[in-house]
């Protein structure tokens, strides 16, 4: 384990707050999708359409993509190619120029993270306005997101009240969820109006219409993309649906496994600029298309990621999440998901930790609504990671010392037999030391291990 993916996992296991605030959002999300997914029925069914819809797609990614960039251009909209983040965020940053903006009011966007477009705004000295509300949070926090959809799950009420109450001109007096909205509404309604340029994601691209989808729960996208008179879409190439029944069958799986809801509330289509008589609208809409190693990714090996809708089911279900939260894993994707992104996009040098610190249980996988084997592709990285000779020198040595004890099944035993009966001696139930394994009773207390081994109990089970 490099040092500073260590320092941020022992610094987050040792914040007793974090813990607080990652499972009260993560433990609600956790038990409304079993409530949605039990009212759903053919669930399974459902999953595997989403996953067959995903796989076409990108097995014709190109064509799906031409079409769109016709039927986009056709109602409007034009279109632009960037092949990496720094492509994408120049592209962005033209068209500000072009609008002579001096502010842009921001949809929440995991892809404008990913290409760290809120630094090359703030570098370009153009206010960023932050519309959706988790995303003020951490702004105001200067802080970067910890969930896909909750950014500042990491945040308590608490928290969230004192940094509104030194940030807004007007804070709020009462201390309820309900005030501490409407005093982010007053901060930053007027801001959003008067935005030179709206920008924003998409959570689907429309190929046969050129139709581009938002999902929000508060409609601060279309209070930030219709008014201002340039609207700027940054999406990956792997976000084309082929027509609208497929985007309403995915949003289906999407609502459920996000939030538990059936339908989120505002669910918006953008086809193109205003048009002659309509009443509102930007005057210019764009649309940048990012690969930033998709086409890389379909090429090597991990194509099912690119099925991903971003629903964030897999860091709800997740356990090591759950105990560290999205900060610890370093990059714009924390959790499952952003420990096979990861590699993928900062290359696997720089993120190995991330793969190894899955237990693959599989919880993961199980709840995906497109059926990611995110398990397969983890243990990918770690086979890659192990025959590039990433892996430190500590790690090979304690590896190959268990496979020599493994070959040796008389020895092997032993050795098991006497650790068990050692363990036993420093402690009842739990232990809140053992040598070796600092990592773990650092922060807490380690089961006791069974008075025999697995292969004692297996060998037991099948006499009787």
């Amino acid at each position: 384990m490099t040092a500073a993916f260590a320092a941020r996992v022992d610094a987050a296991l040792a914040d007793p707050v974090l813990k607080i605030a990652v499972e009260r959002t993560a433990g609600t999300a956790e038990a409304k999708r079993t409530l949605a997914v039990d009212a759903f029925p053919d669930f399974e069914a459902a999953r595997t359409r989403a996953a067959a819809i995903k796989d076409h797609v990108v097995a014709n990614l190109g064509a799906y993509l031409e079409r769109f960039e016709a039927n986009a251009t056709a109602a409007g909209a034009t279109v632009h190619w960037a092949s990496t983040a720094q492509e994408a965020c120049d592209i962005v940053l033209a068209l500000c120029r072009q609008a002579k903006a001096k502010s842009v009011a921001r949809s929440k966007s995991m892809l404008g993270e990913e290409i760290g477009l809120p630094h090359a705004l703030a570098e370009a000295g153009i206010e960023r306005i932050e519309t959706d509300l988790a995303e003020h949070i951490i702004q105001l926090a200067g802080e970067r997101p910890s969930h896909i959809i909750w950014p500042a799950m990491h945040k308590t009420r608490e928290q969230v009240s004192a940094l509104f109450k030194a940030s807004h001109h007007a804070p709020h007096e009462e201390e309820t969820i309900a005030a501490m909205a409407e005093s982010a509404r007053r901060h930053l309604r007027d801001a959003m109006l008067g935005a030179d340029v709206g920008i924003s994601g998409a959570n689907f691209l429309v190929a046969d219409t050129g139709a581009v989808c938002t999902v929000t729960n508060e409609g601060n996208a279309e209070l930030s993309l219709v008014p201002p008179r340039m609207h700027i879409v940054t999406a990956g190439i792997e976000k084309i649906v082929p027509s609208m029944p497929h985007a309403v069958h995915l949003l289906r799986m999407l609502s459920r496994s996000a939030t538990g809801a059936p339908l989120s509330q505002y669910t918006t289509f953008y086809t193109g600029p205003r048009r002659p008589g309509d009443r509102d609208g930007p005057a210019e809409m764009h649309i940048v298309l990012v690969d930033n190693g998709r086409t890389r990714m379909r090429r090597e090996g991990l194509a099912e990621m690119l099925r991903c809708i971003r629903c964030g089911a897999c860091m709800n279900h997740c356990v090591v999440f759950r105990q560290i939260g999205g900060h610890a894993y370093g990059g714009t994707y924390p959790g499952p998901m952003g420990a096979v992104l990861t590699p993928a996009i900062d290359g696997l040098a720089a993120s190995r930790d991330l793969p190894n610190a899955c237990t693959l249980n599989g919880k993961c996988q199980e709840v995906c609504p497109v059926r990611i084997p995110l398990p397969t592709l983890l243990r990918g990285w770690r086979e890659k990671s192990w025959r590039e000779g990433l892996e430190p020198a500590s790690v090979r040595s304690g590896l190959a010392l268990w496979a020599w004890f493994a070959r040796r099944p008389r020895l092997y035993r032993a050795a098991t037999a006497t650790a068990l009966k050692s363990a036993r001696l420093m402690g009842g139930g739990w232990l809140s030391r053992l040598p070796l394994a600092g990592g773990w009773t650092r922060h807490r207390d380690m089961p006791a291990p069974a008075p025999k081994s697995f292969m004692d109990q297996y060998r037991q089970g099948r006499r009787r």
